[in-house]
Order: structure tokens, then sequence, then C-alpha cells
């Protein structure tokens, strides 16, 4: 192989590393996240500390294949004291020119606690991506996972990876 083309193959390669390192790690999405409304856990009534909280929220993509993204979800948790099972969850991703539906398939989450007190919560599961066209057409089917963690009052981190 000549000079010119090992030079052309590895610089091609070097590109496509660096143009696909998010992809390589995995990451389709690291969003910023605000909880829309109040969220406010309802008592099922069967016993202490079982209750259902209904959770809407915006996100922004900041780095990730779907950096640029806005997504838009919902979450319903059943919480047994200090720990939850999600009843459902699921939203749409927005970019220029794609959208995505991703519909989750099980997950759950924990409390967080300082000082006896809950400060926050920490997440994860399994999702798929049941629609996608346009700019996000690749993902449709694709089954992939995703962790939440509390990032302040009303703020979290959500990421989603395959």
């Amino acid at each position: 192989m000549s000079k010119r083309m090992m030079v052309v193959v590895i610089g091609s390669a070097l590109g496509l590393i660096a143009a696909n390192e998010s992809a390589q790690a995995g990451l389709l999405a690291h969003y910023e996240c605000n909880v829309i409304g109040p969220s406010i856990p309802e008592p099922i009534g069967d016993r202490s500390g079982h209750n259902l909280a209904v959770t809407q929220f915006s996100c922004l993509a900041v780095e990730g294949a779907m950096k640029g993204a806005v997504y838009t979800a919902t979450n319903v948790a059943e919480w047994d004291g200090p720990k939850a099972v999600y009843q459902f969850a699921g939203g749409v991703h927005r970019i220029a020119g794609g959208f995505a539906v991703t519909q989750m398939a099980e997950g759950g989450a924990t409390l967080i606690m300082k000082d006896g007190q809950p400060v926050g919560s920490e997440g994860a599961g399994k999702a798929v991506i049941k629609f996608a066209a346009g700019a996000l057409a690749a993902y449709a089917g694709k089954q992939v996972t995703f962790t939440a963690k509390s990032a302040g009052l009303g703020h979290f981190i959500l990421e989603f990876t395959d």
C-alpha cells in the first residue's frame, strides 16, 4: 500500500472515530430535564408510604447522538416507601427534521437520603423506541437503557444509551 493511500486510510479512520465518539460510547442523549407542574405523590390508601406519582417533564439534550433534541414525557411511578416501580413512562424526542417516540419497558427508582431526609431520587430501566422518523429514523425499534438522577428541586439528568 502506498504512503499516500495509508495517509488517506488513517486520516479517514481518525475522522470517523472523532465524528462517532458519542456513538461508540453508546450515548444517545444526555438530557437536562425540568419537571412541568406539580408532582405530588397521591396516597393509594392501602398502607402507609404506598403512593402514585405522576410526573410530566421536558428536557434538552446537551450531549450524545441526539444533541439538540427536546424530549417531553410523562412518568407514572408506584412508590412503596423509598422504592418505586415505573408503571408507565414515555415521550417524544423532537429534533430538527425528526421525531422518535420512546416507551418504557421496565424500570424503577429509589430515594436519595441525606441526614434521614429525602433529597431526590435516582432510577434506571429499559425502553424501546417504538416510532422514529426523519433525522431519527435509524433509531426505530432500538432497545435502549435509561438512567435518571435528581439534580436539584424540579431538575434531573436523564440519559439514554444503547
